[in-house]
């Protein structure tokens, strides 16, 4: 723990070898700036399609009712164009990791933004519901591909430093995608708003022309000379960047001898703590009710005794976003565990108060409580869960794989997310029907036991290098990263 604090305490990045004096200074600072651009730059690049994943995932809320009163849906054609956004990502989901692997984290994107335009194009363009679930099938592949290579470029290109905030900017923009695609949908066709969401892939993939690539996947799949030249351009022009590649290079080379990856590897003893981690914090945010109090926080209100749900939808959006930028300023403060717990235990007092609202109503303790319980839990519940549990499993399974293991595992875990995704979602009405207190309640036990599960299992890994992470948790690797 001395080391790690040591090591989060220098500075970001290393003057030039040599370098002394107040030129040096003045040189450093420039290098620094630079560095922190390009960063910066590429961040924003990735996180433009976190914030194409938003709209697709709030697009079919605001559009119900024009889209069935346009094609003469009904109510079970338009809940498989609903759905089939979530089939369609798990099916990226499988094939995310070794997609980002084969052709690099650049490539990955740029498919995604085409699975994404194509889907909108057809959605813009369809006089029938065939072509609107093509189109939205389309949409989900690429997002399933999106929601696995964006964290885990980010987490690649970023500094140890500042890994943790940038890497959860992608929730944060997931957020501010979904708001968006709410807010717009009250006011422009569906069409439109179709339209709206080719235009976060059109800037991507312009900005993908100038975006360096993962140096570490440069450096696994034999590109030495490209490898440097993109972790010059991260690090800045005037920044010795001689440690860090050394680094990269001989943890990369640890792996070159060990047989080409599959996903049965993963259960192998060096890999199923991370592995453990990394689906665990997937299932626990996914069970614990988030799925089902976002799709269904307006019907939630209008069931506990609002006259509509507008109301609260607009307070969820006043809440998350701000607490999703609140969780972007603590990541590399706090850390990532004592987010997380915080995180997982506001979100069980969310559901205990759902869960209690609904008791109310039942037992006819009073109309005013039960709408004050029901909207105190569910701003509760948003806003917790934009705080942590939203954006940093995301982060830590971005971190906690060695680049070997970084396909298989990071399909498995996108998938194991989006199948958590889709059984909430379908189960959740039902759930309703058996127990409406009782369906909250489970989602409490759930969440909090997430705190126990972090506080158990997951590592602390602010302030470390992805070297020293993945060493940490790989009884197999020896040697100066194990730590």
């Amino acid at each position: 723990m001395e080391h790690e604090d040591q090591e989060a305490q220098k500075p970001l990045l290393a003057t030039a070898a040599g370098s002394s004096g107040d030129g040096c200074r003045g040189a450093a600072s420039a290098a620094s700036s630079s560095s922190i651009a390009a960063v910066v730059a590429s961040t924003a690049v990735a996180v433009a399609g976190s914030f194409e994943f938003g709209i697709s995932v709030g697009y079919s809320s605001p559009s119900q009712p024009g889209i069935m009163r346009d094609l003469d849906l009904s109510l079970a054609e338009y809940s498989v164009f609903g759905s089939i956004l979530t089939i369609g990502a798990m099916l990226g989901a499988i094939v995310s990791g070794t997609v980002a692997d084969r052709v690099g984290r650049r490539c990955a994107m740029a498919i995604s933004d085409l699975l994404c335009i194509l889907g909108y194009l057809l959605i813009t363009f369809s006089q029938n519901f065939w072509w609107l679930d093509i189109g939205r099938f389309s949409t989900g592949c690429g997002i399933g591909l999106l929601s696995y290579v964006v964290p885990v470029y980010i987490s690649e290109i970023t500094p140890k430093n500042l890994r943790g905030g940038f890497a959860t900017v992608n929730q944060f923009m997931i957020c501010c995608g979904a708001s968006l695609a709410y807010v717009l949908g009250t006011f422009i066709t569906w069409r439109t708003l179709a339209i709206i969401g080719v235009a976060p892939c059109l800037l991507q993939l312009v900005g993908l022309l100038v975006t360096p690539e993962s140096p570490r996947w440069l450096a696994r799949f034999g590109y030495p000379g490209e490898f440097e030249a993109a972790l010059q351009k991260l690090r800045g022009k005037g920044t010795d960047i001689s440690d860090e590649a050394a680094e990269i290079k001989d943890f990369t080379e640890q792996f070159q001898h060990l047989p080409k990856s599959k996903m049965l590897d993963l259960f192998q003893k060096d890999y199923i703590h991370a592995v453990t981690v990394g689906v665990g914090l997937m299932v626990l945010q996914q069970f614990g009710g988030v799925n089902a109090i976002c799709f269904y926080a307006s019907e939630i209100f209008v069931s506990a005794g609002f006259s509509s749900g507008s109301t609260g939808m607009l307070a969820m959006v006043a809440v998350q976003i701000p607490m999703t930028g609140l969780g972007v300023v603590l990541m590399d403060k706090s850390g990532r565990r004592p987010l997380l717990m915080v995180s997982a235990a506001g979100t069980c007092l969310g559901c205990l108060l759902v869960g209690l609202s609904f008791l109310a109503k039942e037992d006819h303790w009073g109309k005013d409580l039960n709408i004050l319980l029901a909207l105190a839990g569910i701003l509760i519940f948003s806003g917790s869960f934009s705080l942590g549990m939203g954006g940093i499993p995301w982060v830590i399974m971005s971190e906690i794989f060695p680049i070997n293991m970084k396909g298989a595992a990071g399909s498995l875990v996108t998938l194991v997310s989006w199948l958590g995704s889709w059984i909430v979602s379908y189960a959740f009405n039902f759930l309703l029907v058996w127990n409406s207190y009782g369906t909250f309640f489970i989602f409490a036990t759930i969440c909090g036991l997430t705190v126990v599960f972090v506080e158990r299992l997951v590592p602390e890994t602010k302030g470390r290098t992805l070297e020293e992470i993945q060493a940490s948790m790989n009884s197999s690797l020896t040697g100066p990263f194990h730590k």
